[in-house]
């Protein structure tokens, strides 16, 4: 057993799929998008699936997606913070191989949030402190959760409709030349603003699409991945961190700022070891159109009350000097439930060179997630180099 760092390079993502169809997929059930995504990693990483001795997802247990894989792992993580569970997984992952717990992690994803095939009835209990204290006044789905703290952070900046409007038409501009993206129709900020209303101040296209979809990663050392047929297409964790706050958004420590990101993002460029300025490309979780702009603002890449502006000049779109959510995003490429995993295997894919539309000269990525609302982040930073 050997100790390492896992951190600076030292644990690669080898393997990267999403399953083979997105969006509207009722012929697949939900653990069958967690086995398709990941036997397509598997054989992207070039390796035999009895390498694999730990596995790690969200939603259902690590065991009931190693046993319908025929693994039966040494290592397991069943962590659940929502849409950023990936994050921390690939994080919890890192650690494991760095520490020698396991050699080879396989990191899965599926959700048929779409079609509900195989999925848990979906239930709220009134025994929970979001159903004593939020569900009485309303908060009963995540886009009418949302909906205090992004009044209170557009109140707080002078921001407005428009301001979440522009963050819609820069990544449609990304999902337009994406084939496998839900939305792809041209759009401008009055477009976005006369689509139905869902909860104030969000429209229909301010919210993110719902879709059936799976994606997986497979991780090993750096050192072993020398070996693999794939080397070249190697992706090094360079730093990660993650964070929790409250479980209900009303009770969040500040509605204007979340600190699970700014906390998170910290731990990430410190562990890594470099600068915001040393990031080509990031993916910021948007499930709805504010959290961007708190995301550029918590992570530190733009100052408090800077981010509309940053979207209005165009830094975010094709040809910008961030590009951000490059296949689309949430809401645009797809979002079945819990995106987490799909901004990772856009990075990974920026960094190999093989995106749908891709940057140019992407060396290293910040990946950004939320989960449970407002009640937890995680962070990574990646490259497809070693220091």
């Amino acid at each position: 057993m050997t100790t390492t760092s896992m951190h600076q390079g030292n644990i690669a993502i080898v393997g990267a799929a999403e399953t083979e169809h997105i969006g509207i997929v009722p012929d697949v059930s939900m653990i069958h998008l967690h086995t398709g995504a990941a036997r397509r990693a598997i054989a992207d990483a070039g390796i035999d699936i009895s390498e694999i001795d730990g596995v790690a997802t969200a939603g259902p247990t690590a065991i009931e997606v190693a046993d319908m894989l025929g693994i039966r792992p040494r290592w397991a993580d069943g962590t659940m913070l929502g849409g950023c569970s990936f994050m921390a997984l690939v994080r919890h992952a890192s650690a494991a191989i760095a520490s020698g717990a396991a050699n080879v992690v396989l990191v899965t994803h599926g959700e048929s949030g779409r079609s509900r095939v195989g999925v848990p009835n979906y239930s709220h209990s009134p025994s929970s402190m979001g159903g004593q204290f939020e569900a009485p006044f309303g908060a009963l789905a995540p886009y009418s959760s949302f909906t205090t703290p992004v009044l209170a952070f557009m109140k707080s900046r002078g921001f407005t409709r428009e301001d979440l409007a522009e963050v819609v038409v820069s990544q449609r501009l990304w999902a337009m030349p994406n084939e496998r993206a839900q939305r792809r129709s041209p759009i401008d900020v009055e477009g976005v603003l006369c689509a139905p209303p869902i909860a104030y101040p969000f429209t229909r296209d301010m919210c993110c699409v719902v879709t059936d979809a799976g994606g997986a990663l497979v991780l090993m050392s750096a050192e072993r991945a020398r070996d693999l047929p794939s080397a070249e297409r190697a992706v090094y964790v360079l730093g990660s961190g993650e964070g929790t706050e409250s479980v209900i958004v009303s009770q969040m420590d500040d509605l204007e700022s979340f600190g699970p990101f700014r906390r998170g993002a910290e731990e990430a460029f410190e562990t890594a070891g470099v600068t915001h300025d040393d990031i080509d490309h990031v993916m910021f979780y948007d499930a709805f159109a504010h959290l961007p702009l708190y995301m550029l603002e918590d992570t530190g890449f733009v100052g408090k009350g800077e981010s509309a502006d940053f979207y209005r000049d165009g830094h975010t779109r094709p040809g910008g000097k961030l590009p951000i959510n490059t296949q689309g995003g949430g809401l645009s490429y797809t979002h079945s439930g819990m995106y987490g995993m799909f901004a990772i295997q856009e990075a990974v894919r920026q960094l190999r060179g093989e995106a749908a539309v891709q940057v140019p000269d992407v060396q290293t990525s910040f990946v950004q997630g939320v989960g449970m609302m407002f009640g937890a982040g995680g962070s990574l930073v990646l490259s497809n180099r070693r220091p």
